[in-house]
């Protein structure tokens, strides 16, 4: 983003993403992070890409504002730069490539072409007003939104940033150096080699959706082998000893075709993709195995490059890649770095905050602010607690109007009560304070139980989320105990960091227990927490601070003062293909279509039992496309 103004003394910047995947809006108040959240919230369509009009009339409000009070509007990426790259790639390949050509063209002939007019339109909208009275609209690039929404809010006066993801405008990797409120771009990786892209392909293989399945082939990647990695770095992948690297593009379809993978591919691994939702074989395990090896290798060895180049000591991630909280962990406990800070919405939703971020220290030239000593818990995401919030008066009148049964209980009944029956192994939706920010539950939005039962992760699983039995859930830990019951002794408030549980929590696995191959693999307990231990004994873990989730660290502590155990299993309150919910309502609807067993929304308490019978359409779940 060129140009430079003279400093402004006050400042509301929104930040957009949108018509890709994950559209958000966010709001930058004299430089600090407002209001965020991703349009899918009040669509209620997982990953929604179309224009983010609910969550910037949300950011709008949170903060009392008109649209035409706004300083500047900036939109995450250039769409005429990505324009040049889709000509040119087809151009390149021609004649291949055609029926995606024709596919494409017409999209972008009509909108995307012309996404400035579009957006000033969606906006006067909004705003009630002519598009000659908008705020001006400024572009700033793709990844430089990736890494300013990783610097600028991370607890770093310096650092050295690294963005991965499938691709922007031309870059799929892009380095940084960030020192106060300057962030200096170093090296890139273009299109169409991308890590992110390659992942993606696998996911695609192995029959899960790209753009949304690809932490599921991380959670599934323990339940195989790694035999393939040497095919993968020998036919698929060129990499070097700095982490640099080239695909051999004729085994990949995502160029030239509808698919991201084609028919040499196929013959790599011994057959064709398999079927959305088809059975796991032993295959898709052992694949999943080994591209998550070498993505390890890859994120590793690129950033180990840029340590050698900078010296930094602190490293920060973004980009869809950084969701990898596997690859993090190796990172975190393998790597050069003495920290490391991950953007906790690091895929294109928090291009919304980067976008902001851009405009006011690179267009307004504002000077940056950092929160206490540097620690890593005290970065500038607000916990990332930055969606909308509930007064019991608007949660009273919902529950009203839904015809719920509850009683209204003061804190410390609330909390004892709540800690007693997740102690007797109930399933309990947590609704509190303000939504999370990004793809993760972090005890605003959360469904939550007892990770001392071994029968928790299968119930949870197969019960309430209605999803694949393999899928491992997270630990929500008292951020002063997390050494206690893992190899880690850093934060992680946003579960973006896999730890391995401490070997003494651990339980002696037989000789014929590890003969178990595939989801077998499942039925072995393997620590004193089964629910949140996965198969390679790791978690993906959630440290809890009580100055940024008050609430959630005090249940969690009244949990450990009745069992002597301060950590609760976490997972997404939603069901399967359903995004996370946002308001009291959405809670109440889901509570009813699952088998969970009480709901605790602010100081409302309500029990399966009492409700009125829920009418419902028995195939509701077809509304939620499956991820």
């Amino acid at each position: 983003m060129g140009g430079s103004k003279a400093a402004v003394s006050a400042s509301n910047i929104l930040g957009i993403s949108a018509y890709y995947h994950d559209s958000a809006a966010a709001l930058l108040k004299d430089g600090e992070l407002a209001a965020a959240a991703q349009q899918e919230r009040f669509s209620r369509k997982k990953h929604d890409a179309r224009f983010p009009g609910d969550a910037i009339r949300y950011c709008l409000e949170a903060e009392n504002l008109r649209l035409n009070e706004l300083d500047r509007i900036v939109f995450y990426d250039k769409p005429l730069i990505k324009f040049e790259r889709l000509l040119e790639t087809y151009m390149s390949y021609a004649p291949r490539g055609f029926r995606s050509f024709v596919a494409a063209m017409p999209i972008w002939l009509k909108e995307k072409l012309y996404l400035k007019s579009i957006l000033k339109k969606e906006l006067a909208e909004i705003g009630g007003c002519k598009v000659k009275d908008l705020p001006p609209l400024l572009f700033a690039e793709h990844h430089q939104s990736h890494a300013a929404s990783a610097f600028f809010f991370s607890p770093f006066e310096r650092a050295a940033v690294l963005c991965l993801d499938g691709v922007g405008e031309w870059a799929t990797t892009s380095t940084w150096l960030g020192n106060g409120a300057d962030l200096e771009p170093l090296w890139e990786i273009h299109f169409p080699h991308s890590l992110g892209l390659l992942y993606s392909a696998f996911t695609y293989f192995t029959g899960f959706k790209v753009n949304s399945g690809e932490y599921k082939l991380m959670g599934l990647a323990p339940y195989g082998q790694p035999k393939y990695v040497d095919l993968i770095l020998d036919k698929l992948l060129d990499l070097k000893e700095d982490g640099t690297f080239r695909l051999d593009m004729q085994y990949f379809n995502y160029c030239t075709g509808l698919t991201m993978t084609n028919n040499r591919f196929d013959e790599l691994f011994g057959g064709p993709p398999r079927r959305p939702e088809g059975d796991l074989t032993q295959r898709e395990m052992d694949i999943a195995a080994s591209i998550q090896v070498v993505t390890e290798e890859v994120v590793i060895r690129l950033a180990s490059t840029l340590h050698e180049e900078t010296g930094e000591k602190n490293l920060c991630l973004a980009g869809g890649v950084a969701l990898n909280c596997v690859a993090n962990g190796r990172l975190l406990r393998e790597g050069p770095y003495e920290n490391i800070w991950i953007q906790p919405a690091a895929g294109d939703a928090g291009g919304a905050v980067g976008a902001a971020a851009v405009a006011w220290h690179g267009y307004d030239q504002q000077p940056r602010k950092l929160n206490g000593n540097g620690g890593l818990a005290t970065d500038r995401m607000h916990g990332s607690y930055l969606g909308p919030e509930y007064t019991a008066n608007q949660i009273r009148d919902a529950l009203d109007a839904l015809g719920a049964r509850y009683t209204h209980l003061d804190d410390d009944t609330l909390l004892s009560r709540t800690a007693q029956l997740l102690a007797e192994e109930n399933v309990i939706g947590w609704f509190q304070g303000r939504m999370e920010f990004g793809p993760r539950a972090l005890g605003g939005r959360s469904i939550i139980g007892d990770p001392r039962s071994a029968k928790m992760q299968s119930v949870m699983n197969l019960k309430i989320k209605y999803r694949e039995s393999f899928r491992p859930f997270a630990p929500s830990v008292l951020w002063e105990r997390v050494s206690d019951y893992f190899e880690q002794d850093t934060p992680s408030p946003y579960m973006l960091i896999v730890a391995p549980v401490r070997e003494e929590l651990r339980i002696h696995i037989s000789n014929e227990q590890k003969q178990l191959v595939g989801i077998d693999k499942l039925r072995v307990k393997r620590s004193e927490l089964p629910a949140i231990t996965h198969v390679d004994f790791s978690a993906r873990v959630q440290t809890v601070h009580k100055d940024t989730n008050p609430r959630y660290h005090a249940l969690l502590k009244a949990f450990e003062h009745l069992t002597g155990c301060g950590v609760l299993i976490n997972t997404s309150f939603n069901v399967r293909g359903e995004p996370v919910v946002c308001t009291p309502t959405d809670a109440y609807r889901c509570f009813m279509r699952t088998e969970m067993d009480y709901l605790v929304i602010g100081n409302f308490f309500l029990e399966k039992n009492e409700q009125p019978a829920w009418q419902d359409d028995t195939r509701w779940r077809d509304e939620f496309e499956l991820d």
